[in-house]
């Protein structure tokens, strides 16, 4: 049995491809690893528009509002910087989240000599993707937004614009963890502040007019109580997943395991990258900055070369 017939046992929606199709894909799957991904997904972009537009929200209402007014010089030193480092921490994996590849596999690649490549046993059978005409690895799931196969795709997010899979999940798990973080910072700021207001009768409290300060206030300890309550969610969540070695597809699916699952600390040293240290919740490990330089664009994203 040819490696052509294997494929048309699974799907035969889409022929293989061959000649120059099939050099241009080998062409785009050695210049893959290099470019900045991007979904250009409006729905995902106004959902990262409006988290960082929040977060920055809140920096602005604990250091203009509470944090520079307060008469202790080291309580508004010590907090204005423990949350603006969260800040940064948090808004740093929220980028490298959202341009990083989650694990998506080329498109394309189901050439006749990519599959001669894979050296196939006879019998065996491979899965074909008949959207982006891609093979599929185990555990591999295509996404609608992102119009790819994703490797270990756990779910897409919209808040990061981006699906959460293989290769950026250690991102979304420190942006999820940094969130809730400066929020319950926040919350405990707010009860302070209130506190604070009270005793003095809203009097030198904020350099704020009584209304405006008790407004924004307000407003930030609904936001801080929405953020906390869906982060630490997703994080416990992300962190069961890692550790299961099962991802949130493969569980809402009920999906028996065809593969062997890794041990909890095996799981967590492959997401977080070796033994355990500081790089692990750092979002700036193994950052390198890419000259944007367009190469390629499809509906639904776009790729940039450096």
């Amino acid at each position: 049995m040819s490696s052509g017939h294997r494929l048309r046992d699974v799907e035969q929606q889409r022929p293989l491809l061959d000649g120059e199709e099939e050099a241009e894909v080998e062409t785009s799957s050695h210049g893959e690893a290099k470019r900045l991904w991007f979904i250009q997904d409006c729905c995902g972009m106004v959902c990262a528009f409006i988290t960082w537009f929040l977060v920055l929200f809140a920096d602005f209402v604990v250091t203009f509002v509470m944090l520079l007014p307060s008469r202790s010089f080291w309580y508004a030193v010590v907090n204005g910087v423990f949350f603006n480092s969260l800040a940064v921490l948090a808004l740093a994996s929220h980028l490298r989240t959202m341009l990083t590849d989650p694990g998506a596999v080329p498109k394309g690649n189901a050439t006749k000599k990519y599959l001669e490549s894979l050296q196939l046993k006879p019998g065996e059978v491979i899965y074909k993707c008949p959207k982006c005409c891609s093979i599929k690895p185990e555990r591999a799931h295509h996404c609608s937004i992102c119009k790819r196969c994703i490797r270990k795709m756990d779910h897409h997010c919209p808040w990061v614009n981006n699906c959460v899979g293989e290769k950026n999940q250690r991102f979304f798990v420190l942006f999820t963890m940094y969130i809730a973080m400066i929020s319950s910072h926040a919350l405990a700021l707010c009860g302070y502040q209130f506190i604070t207001c009270i005793k003095v009768q809203w009097r030198e409290c904020s350099d704020f007019s009584p209304p405006v300060t008790m407004m924004l206030m307000i407003f930030l300890c609904m936001e801080a109580l929405l953020f906390f309550t869906f982060t630490a969610v997703m994080f416990s969540t992300q962190l069961h997943s890692i550790c299961n070695d099962e991802t949130e597809i493969e569980r809402l699916k009920n999906e028996k395991p065809t593969w062997e699952r890794q041990t909890r600390w095996a799981g967590l040293r492959s997401v977080f990258g070796g033994p355990p240290s500081l790089l692990w919740i750092s979002p700036f490990a193994g950052l390198k900055l890419p000259t944007l330089l367009p190469r390629r664009t499809w509906k639904g994203g776009a790729e940039f070369s450096v």
